[in-house]
Order: C-alpha cells, then sequence, then structure tokens
C-alpha cells in the first residue's frame, strides 16, 4: 500500500462486489447480473469524495478479479485505496434480489479477505501517515460484526485515536445475522470509544436495547456526540453536553433504501469538517441520505453540486419542509434564485 496524497477521512471496513438482476423475475428469473461495489464504510468513502473531502478507504481484498474491481471503482470515484490484497481470502460478494416487497440481501463474505482483518493492518506506512495526518477516521459495527473475535483491529484503531487525535465515527449498522450467538461486548465497547456515534432508533432499540436518546447516552456513555434517526424521519444531534438539535428528512420519492444510511453519513461527517452548524451538518445528512434514496444502486450517482448543498443547508425551515428530492431531481424554493441566475 502506498499514498502520496493526505486525506481528510479514513474509512475502514469492507466493500463486496453487488450483483443485481437486470431483468424482471428478480435474481431466479434474470440470466443477465449487473455489478457494482457496496459496503458501508466504501460507500461513505466515495459520498465523501463526492461532496468534496479526500477521503482514503483502508480494508483487506482478495487477490481476485473482483478485488481489482472494487479497488478501480473506488480509485475512479477519487477514492485513495489502501487494501491489503489476500492470496488466500476471497473478496466478498452480495446479491440484491428484487421483488414486489422491495429488495432482499444475501451474502457471501463468511470467511472474506476483510473478515481477515487484524492490527497489522494499521502498521503499514501509508497507514500509518494517514492515521497521523487525517481529521476522522469513519467504521461501523459490520466491521466489528465481520471480525474474528481475537482480532485486535478495533481496540488498535482506538489507541490510534488516543495517539494522534482524530475524530472516530461510528455507524451502529446492526447486521442481526453478524450478531447471532456472538457476544455484542466489542461493539458496545467501540461505540462507547467513539466520537460520534450514528445510529437509528429502531436498530438501536434491537441491538442495545435503548431506543431514546436518553437510554442510548446510557449506553454509550459521556464520550460521544450522538446522532440519532427516528422512525418518524427526524435525526436529531445530542452533544455529550444534553444539546438537542433536530431535522426532519426531506420528502424523497424512494427507489431503493440500501445505502442511505451511508449517505447520511457522508453528509453529516462533511458538515462536521466545513465547521457546519448541528443544523445544517443534519439537513447535510439528509440531503446526501435523499439522494441515495431516489436510485436504484447503495450509492448515488451524482450527488447536488456545492451551490445547490449550500442554498439548502441554510434554507429557511419553510423552504426546506418543502424541498422534494426524486430520480428527476431536486425541487425546492429555495433553489429558484439559482436557477433563474443560470
Amino acid at each position: 500500500m502506498t499514498t502520496n496524497d493526505r486525506s481528510r477521512v479514513l474509512c475502514l471496513g469492507e466493500a463486496m462486489v453487488v450483483l443485481r438482476p437486470e431483468q424482471p423475475g428478480g435474481l431466479a428469473g434474470s440470466d443477465l447480473l449487473r455489478r457494482s461495489v457496496g459496503g458501508a464504510e466504501a460507500n461513505v468513502a466515495g459520498a465523501l469524495v463526492a461532496l468534496g473531502i479526500s477521503t482514503c478507504w483502508l480494508s483487506r481484498l482478495g487477490s481476485d478479479p473482483f478485488g481489482d474491481y472494487v479497488a478501480r471503482d473506488l480509485q475512479e470515484r477519487g477514492v485513495n485505496v489502501l487494501a491489503e490484497h489476500d492470496e488466500v481470502h476471497p473478496t466478498g460478494v452480495y446479491l440484491k434480489d428484487s421483488g414486489p416487497a422491495g429488495s432482499r440481501m444475501f451474502y457471501y463474505r463468511s470467511g472474506s479477505a476483510a473478515a481477515a482483518m487484524t492490527g497489522a493492518l494499521l502498521d503499514d506506512a501509508a497507514v500509518v501517515d494517514a492515521l497521523e495526518h487525517c481529521d476522522a477516521v469513519h467504521t461501523s459495527g459490520i466491521t466489528a460484526g465481520i471480525l474474528a473475535s481475537d482480532s485486535d483491529l478495533l481496540r488498535r484503531l482506538v489507541d490510534a485515536r488516543d495517539r494522534h487525535g482524530f475524530v472516530l465515527s461510528v455507524d451502529l449498522n446492526w447486521r442481526p445475522a453478524l450478531w447471532r450467538g456472538r457476544d455484542t461486548s466489542t461493539l458496545c465497547d467501540l461505540l462507547r470509544a467513539a466520537d460520534v456515534v450514528l445510529l437509528g432508533e429502531d436498530e438501536a432499540g434491537v441491538a442495545l436495547g435503548a431506543s431514546t436518546p436518553e437510554q442510548v447516552r446510557e449506553i454509550v456513555g459521556d464520550r460521544p456526540r450522538i446522532v440519532l434517526k427516528s422512525d418518524a424521519h427526524v435525526a436529531r444531534e445530542i452533544t455529550p453536553e444534553g444539546v438537542t438539535t433536530a431535522v426532519r428528512a426531506l420528502q424523497v420519492e424512494v427507489v431503493e433504501p440500501v445505502g442511505a444510511g451511508d449517505g447520511f453519513a457522508a453528509g453529516y461527517l462533511t458538515g462536521m469538517l466545513c465547521g457546519y452548524d448541528a443544523k445544517e451538518r443534519l439537513r447535510l445528512g439528509h440531503l446526501s441520505a435523499a439522494s441515495v434514496l431516489a436510485e436504484p444502486g447503495d450509492h448515488a450517482s451524482r450527488l447536488p453540486d456545492a451551490t445547490v448543498r449550500r442554498a439548502l443547508v441554510t434554507a429557511t425551515d419553510e423552504d426546506w419542509a418543502h424541498t422534494s428530492v426524486s430520480c428527476r431531481g431536486i425541487e425546492s424554493p429555495a433553489l429558484q434564485a439559482i436557477r433563474g441566475a443560470k
């Protein structure tokens, strides 16, 4: 692994090749499958770059054609790829089926190269340099869930944060299948060590037995800033001091829900790194999530440009409430002046 670029964010976690049917009838009826790249931290990395934040992605890939494809796809999107290539373990794959009830995922990640990550991954000179100079590191509960129980990767990541001072961001990203029959103490330890914890009320209730802000705070402790998303489509930021800011999501014509949480994380982190206030960074999270929801893939092919983003995150509450996102684009009273000037 080598790099000459300094990245503001390092995203640590798996990437997989995604295969989805191109013809009617879902996986069982389609002879053609379209490939793309998925995985929570890879999705966040790509979205951060699209939002103007220099980002690297750290993981392990198989020494196989799918591993080459994942690396090339992320590099073409502007992500600085720091990935070991594993001669023994393969690149993970998942299949996305489609049907009247929505999408259903079938994961083939057991024994993957990413699942074999250990703390030794952090010893590479390029990774040491990235950790010394980045502003934030983002990972998720999926990373904690795929690792072997004796992996020291996350413990060493927290040690690196304490040494270098970057912000540690963790998205809960609860996946029950990864934790079935397993001790979740490593996940809880990671959340308590984080500086920013992103999670949904529904997943927090299942994973942590806590869904209200007060219950979540009791579980994660006093350190993290909590970003809690509700079933009512409201995101709340709760600081360690107890200051709460709430922002309702945009109206969205949903095409595919997978990946929206990763889009939100990228938008929120971008706002944080750019010095936005709480309302603005929550709005940017919602806007980025909406852009993913309006497309069929796990990440948006295009995110709004900087002028549009700034107009929306600083819009009046009334204009924000009347903003909608669909596959046709964004409609908002806050954009009328911009579009009129073109």
